[in-house]
């Protein structure tokens, strides 16, 4: 769905255009199999997080087009909130606790500081900004969902109000230790209780899609986000397996099992899945503009195919100097970041351009291994890559040098869709068990360390020095 841009910094989503493509590719994904809709056993929605609407209970009508998890609307808020007084006050409160009781659930809060990124602060701007919404809420009339929820309400009519464990517990107003809406930060920001949707198993009956949207009704057998949902279709269900997505953004993703960890510099926990009795936990760490960059690029005609990148690429031997910063998508830490080139020169080329651009995924990526191999207390297991820019095997070998470890890369890199078609599978019983989904597993490639580490340090070196002058833009 292309994005809307209505003011700077602002991106939305139209909701409409949003539910037809989402219905029209579904009905093309079945001609295209040579199927009709009355042999689809299951449906399994896989869908990006963070993004969310909010729309009037009665009448269904959105009070607003969807605001994207790119969104920097709530810049001023964050920055307000960072800095005030009762921040400081909530970290000394839950810094006594976590010493008084030990219990990692209070971990989190004594660090916590807001982000453009989380949907907490952008709902507070609602309710801060949109009258017809804090109206509707006053008379439990709002109705909150990122894009599982809006799509599951459109399939069935508005029968259906719910989400998943999955999804809730990435838009940050989950708390993950207790599984429920998190009411300390709901008040703290003055977000109405009233307006979250239940919250429901990833593997689990929701419903049936309306027979008049594809001729018959589909049950609706998993609603699962993206990042948790190619985890899951990459196999990676027991403690220590490691994915690593690479599409838009980059996500890594440890699955640590049974155990939750509080969020850390860095890291957060979200809950991966959630089938009956079986919670597992997963560690996250991201990094904004990986796919996006390159499209940049690509758009400026720095190259003609994304394929041509890996070859341009290894055509010169270093990127002479050439720095690039990833920012034209929020950090995590600094919303202000900006996107740039540095070190450019007389002699610098396109090849040298395209190099600093894929070196510097590599590099963030070896940033966020580094912080997983500290912070995470469980070893670590095969590591998984998949997203379009896995297809790129520069980003791909410069990975794999870096961190010293071997990366498998399996055929399909569309891990989403298949993460949710293996849910709704298990949940319609097309699949028995996970030991039936690892058979169906087939890796393309694997990437195995080829250089040290320390032929890449002055590279990493000089790129980190373009990104502390490059923050606070």
């Amino acid at each position: 769905v292309e994005s809307l841009y209505p003011r700077p910094g602002w991106v939305e989503l139209d909701p409409e255009v949003l539910w037809s493509q989402f219905v029209g590719v579904i009905k093309e994904a079945v001609q295209a199999a040579g199927l009709h809709m009355r042999q689809i056993a299951a449906l399994g929605i896989s869908t990006q997080r963070g993004t969310f609407i909010t729309w009037h209970k009665r009448t269904g009508k959105p009070f607003h087009n969807f605001i994207s998890w790119q969104d920097l609307r709530s810049a001023e808020l964050v920055n307000s909130w960072n800095k005030s007084f009762l921040l400081k006050v909530v970290h000394v409160i839950f810094t006594v606790l976590h010493l008084l009781t030990g219990n990692d659930r209070y971990l989190a809060p004594r660090f916590l500081t807001f982000s453009t990124q989380q949907t907490s602060m952008k709902l507070s701007w609602v309710f801060k900004n949109i009258h017809e919404a804090e109206e509707a809420a006053k008379k439990n009339n709002c109705c909150f969902g990122t894009v599982d929820t809006w799509l599951l309400y459109r399939l069935t009519k508005g029968s259906v109000y719910a989400t998943d464990y999955s999804n809730a517990s990435a838009t940050g107003v989950f708390e993950p230790f207790t599984k429920c809406w998190n009411p300390t930060l709901c008040n703290l920001l003055s977000i109405p209780m009233s307006i979250y949707p239940p919250v429901k198993d990833t593997s689990f009956s929701f419903g049936s899609a309306d027979s008049e949207i594809f001729g018959v009704p589909i049950p609706i057998m998993a609603v699962v986000a993206d990042q948790q949902s190619a985890m899951f279709g990459e196999c990676c269900f027991h403690p220590g397996d490691v994915k690593l997505t690479m599409g838009t953004g980059g996500f890594w993703n440890v699955n640590t099992g049974e155990h939750l960890f509080a969020s850390q510099r860095g890291l957060y926990p979200l809950i991966g899945w959630k089938i009956g009795e079986e919670v597992v936990y997963l560690t996250e760490g991201c990094m904004s503009d990986i796919g996006t960059a390159i499209k940049w690029a690509q758009d400026i005609n720095l190259f003609t195919h994304v394929d041509e990148t890996a070859k341009m690429a290894r055509s010169v031997v270093d990127s002479q100097g050439v720095c690039f910063v990833p920012g034209f998508q929020i950090s995590l830490n600094d919303p202000y970041l900006c996107a740039s080139f540095m070190g450019l020169k007389p002699s610098t080329t396109r090849n040298h351009l395209v190099r600093a651009i894929l070196e510097s995924v590599a590099f963030r990526n070896k940033q966020l291994y580094d912080i997983i191999v500290k912070k995470v207390p469980i070893p670590l297991q095969t590591i998984r890559a998949d997203g379009g820019v896995s297809n790129n095997s520069f980003v791909m070998q410069m990975t794999s040098d870096l961190i010293n470890k071997k990366i498998e890369k399996p055929a399909n890199a569309d891990m989403s869709s298949l993460g949710a078609a293996f849910l709704a599978g298990l949940a319609s019983g097309f699949w028995n068990d996970k030991e039936q989904l690892k058979k169906l597993r087939r890796i393309e490639a694997v990437f195995e360390p080829q250089k040290d580490s320390e032929e890449y340090k002055t590279a990493m070196d000089t790129w980190l020095q373009a990104m502390k002058r490059s923050l606070h833009w």
